[in-house]
């Protein structure tokens, strides 16, 4: 049984006494960020605590044990969607992940007149470094059109794609509009014009099973902080046989076999050659512990909470005319609307004088701005520990919010 008000009580952030603006806070920015449970901020403060070393620089016990708790958790995320763990490379998030596959892969691969794939969708994260690789290669970006709803099609896909795509780079799960592509599809007709097929999972492998090996996906890119584990830290998922040809991102202690004053160097072998520097030790073990978390809790379970979520909040704003929905039959938990003559920026605004807190702008996509014919959206996203009671302060606020000048002069 999912009892989502024991889950809350895991959360510092969920005490109870936190305000904003004098009210308690609803946090309904979930897509951005997430709280963090106890056990998450256990882990890191362990580290710095009772097991502070570096990992791999040294033959004492303590570098010995946060070795093999490193890898570990290499262990947890691989188990997590589906992945061996040569294949997970700790990153700094999904942004560096997938700038490690555009100038890992891109820019060794890629050359004049392929193409690579986006869509109007994308988060910039995945938009600038295959720009970026244009730049520095000659290749050209194409986007592949969304249906009128905005959802990444198959169809389309088969319409723009060519023998000339190199790479077919697109989120799981958009995030403004939080509608879920069919991966495994696409990764197969990608296949079958001998491209690549890059995913971007910061806002669907914190709410939906990921099947790395079933999809048979060449990338995958995500993040810790938005599945309750600490900023900082992230994972790219890669094929063995692609990491192995990839060129690493950065260069230092701690992914080289050997290297002599004539400049000849000899690289580890993945995931470790992208791995330079001392890596975030005390994040890694927080990501662990999230994922252990999400476990115990349930990937399915946490999905269905959303989703029942979405529904109860909709069926409150049902018959409100001014009220545009754009994406009212997503099957996420996210929520992305304006309020008819309000700007979004001035309806977060209105909604934080509530103690409630929601994203506004653009979202960092900012191409589909264009699509959706507005400068800017709302969006409400819920997760694992959002409760029904908070939603309906939500849906009061935004329909009897009153004047929206009063969150700026009261």
């Amino acid at each position: 049984m999912y009892n989502v008000y024991e889950i809350r009580k895991q959360f510092p952030m969920l005490d109870g006494k936190k305000m904003m603006q004098g009210k308690p806070l609803v946090f309904l920015d979930n897509c951005s960020t997430t709280f963090k449970p106890q056990c998450v901020i256990n882990a890191m403060n362990k580290y710095y605590m009772e097991e502070t070393a570096n990992s791999h620089r040294g033959d004492y016990d303590l570098m010995f044990n946060v070795d093999q708790k490193v890898q570990g958790v290499r262990k947890k995320i691989a188990e997590f969607v589906n992945a061996e763990p040569n294949e997970v490379v700790f990153t700094a998030g999904d942004s560096m992940s997938i700038n490690l596959v555009a100038w890992g892969y891109g820019i060794k691969y890629l050359k004049k007149g392929d193409e690579i794939l986006l869509t109007e969708a994308e988060h910039a994260s995945n938009i600038l470094p295959w720009y970026k690789v244009c730049e520095m290669t000659g290749a050209v970006v194409k986007f592949i059109p969304l249906d009128e709803e905005g959802r990444l099609t198959l169809d389309n896909v088969r319409k723009t794609i060519t023998n000339n795509t190199k790479i077919v780079s697109v989120a799981h799960v958009t995030n403004v509009l939080g509608y879920i592509c069919d991966i495994k599809g696409i990764a197969k007709i990608a296949h079958e014009h001998g491209a690549l097929c890059v995913v971007d999972g910061a806002q669907s492998v914190p709410h939906i099973k990921t099947d790395f090996k079933d999809w048979d996906i060449d990338f995958l890119g995500f993040s810790a902080h938005k599945m309750c584990g600490p900023t900082g830290i992230g994972a790219l998922i890669g094929k063995y046989e692609l990491l192995d040809k990839m060129d690493p991102f950065l260069m230092g202690g701690g992914m080289n076999a050997k290297f002599n004053m004539c400049g000849d160097v000899t690289l580890l072998d993945p995931p470790s050659k992208f791995e330079a520097g001392t890596q975030n030790i005390s994040g890694i073990f927080g990501f662990g512990a999230a994922i252990d978390f999400i476990n115990e809790i349930g990937i399915e379970n946490i999905h269905q909470h959303e989703i029942e979520l979405r529904k109860y909040c909709l069926e409150k704003l049902e018959g409100f005319d001014n009220i545009i929905i754009y994406n009212k039959n997503a099957i996420s938990g996210m929520l992305t609307f304006n309020i008819k003559g309000v700007f979004a920026q001035d309806e977060a605004t209105l909604l934080n004088s509530k103690g409630i807190a929601v994203r506004s702008g653009q979202h960092c996509a900012k191409i589909l701005n264009d699509f959706l014919k507005t400068p800017a959206t709302v969006r409400m996203s819920p997760y694992l520990y959002t409760t029904k009671e908070e939603i309906d302060v939500f849906v009061d606020a935004i329909i009897n919010g009153g004047d929206i000048l009063d969150a700026y002069f009261n």
